[in-house]
């Protein structure tokens, strides 16, 4: 028989299923993913935009609409659709939503348009299902145990103007140069395994995205994004039109060699710094995902593509490693901007061309002995 527990997460109460975090879970639930979560919650606080129509189409145990019920700025949803293709799934989110106290729709398998009062609507369908016998979204939630390939066409689909896409893919090992026939086959791309192939891993993604997206005219450009633990994550939002399309198009190509893939920006940097400043006043968030949000608010004012490791820098060229905070320094007195990247440690995003960098940790070696 399988065993419950009832844990906290955000301002939420949920009830979840004990054991090996996989598919054989009755009802999935990664608490590693708490933090995915929770961003979700700090980008949509960041904008202005309310009366929102929200999609959840893989909810599993409800914890994320859950919490966009309970954090979400006043008047930020208009209806929520929470959907799951599992039976256990459906009646864990029922639960859990009378746990918190939330009324809902009972669960409708119709495919016309639900006009009750009742904000939260309950759906027992298949994602791709749910989606295109739906009608617009404004916010779209698409994070699946592995590839997000199988729910992309639908979604887009289902897309409105200014929506915002959010994806995740716990399939890393391909999109980061471990598997390269299979991130050809799913993602159109050659990946490589080198100092970079994190951020080449989230550009071939996002590519993936605006290749499918492109087939309908629209647009979607990344607002936010971040790589960790086991899983890249993206924000896409979405305009319309021939000629937005072609825009992004013309910003794919090659870096690292890894190609091909997005070279655009990573981030609204605005939006990025909000994150990061909201997540300071929330008891809830530890301090080194605070730290976390911190640098990508940093890095996102950087539109570089790519950044440095200074210790294959050093390695190769045979120089002293200093300390990160007086390199940085010594970078910024030269007129460059630079800051830490969340992508990997002893690295450094800038727009200081190689061979100035290497000048300046070469007078550095100079005057400084070796770190250890």
């Amino acid at each position: 028989m399988q065993n419950f527990d009832l844990i906290n997460e955000g301002k939420a109460k949920v009830k979840v299923a004990i054991g090996k975090i996989s598919k054989e879970l009755p009802v999935f639930y990664n608490p590693v993913m708490s933090l995915n979560r929770t961003i979700s919650v700090l980008l949509l606080n960041s904008m202005s935009n309310t009366n929102i129509q929200i999609a959840d189409p893989l909810a599993a145990s409800g914890v994320r609409s859950i919490r966009f019920l309970k954090e979400l700025n006043k008047n930020k949803i208009s209806s929520l659709y929470i959907n799951d293709y599992s039976k256990d799934a459906i009646t864990s989110i029922k639960e859990n939503l009378k746990l918190n106290k939330i009324k809902f729709n009972k669960s409708t398998n119709n495919n016309k348009k639900d006009n009750s009062k009742n904000k939260i609507k309950l759906y027992n369908k298949d994602a791709n299902i749910f989606l295109l016998e739906s009608f617009g979204f404004d916010y779209i939630e698409i994070d699946p145990f592995g590839t997000p390939n199988p729910f992309l066409d639908a979604a887009i689909k289902r897309l409105a103007r200014d929506g915002i896409l959010a994806v995740t893919a716990t399939d890393t090992a391909p999109l980061s140069g471990t598997f390269p026939s299979t991130c050809m086959r799913k993602y159109w791309a050659l990946p490589q395994r080198n100092e970079t192939m994190h951020e080449n891993g989230l550009r071939i993604l996002i590519r993936k995205i605006q290749l499918v997206a492109s087939q309908y005219d629209k647009a979607l450009t990344p607002i936010y994004s971040y790589s960790t633990e086991h899983y890249m994550r993206i924000f896409l939002r979405c305009e319309k039109g021939k000629k937005k399309v072609d825009k992004i198009l013309k910003q794919h190509g090659n870096y690292n060699n890894a190609d091909p893939l997005w070279l655009g920006q990573l981030w609204d940097p605005a939006i990025a710094q909000k994150i990061a400043s909201s997540a300071k006043k929330l008891s809830y968030i530890s301090v080194q995902d605070k730290k976390f949000l911190n640098i990508i608010a940093q890095e996102s004012k950087i539109h570089i593509v790519g950044f440095y490791n200074l210790p294959k820098i050093c390695k190769k060229n045979k120089l002293t490693i200093i300390k990160q905070d007086e390199l940085i320094k010594k970078i910024k007195a030269a007129g460059y901007q630079v800051a830490l990247t969340h992508f990997a440690n002893n690295s450094l995003r800038s727009d200081i061309t190689k061979e100035e960098l290497i000048k300046i940790l070469n007078n550095a070696s100079l005057v400084h002995h070796k770190i250890p």
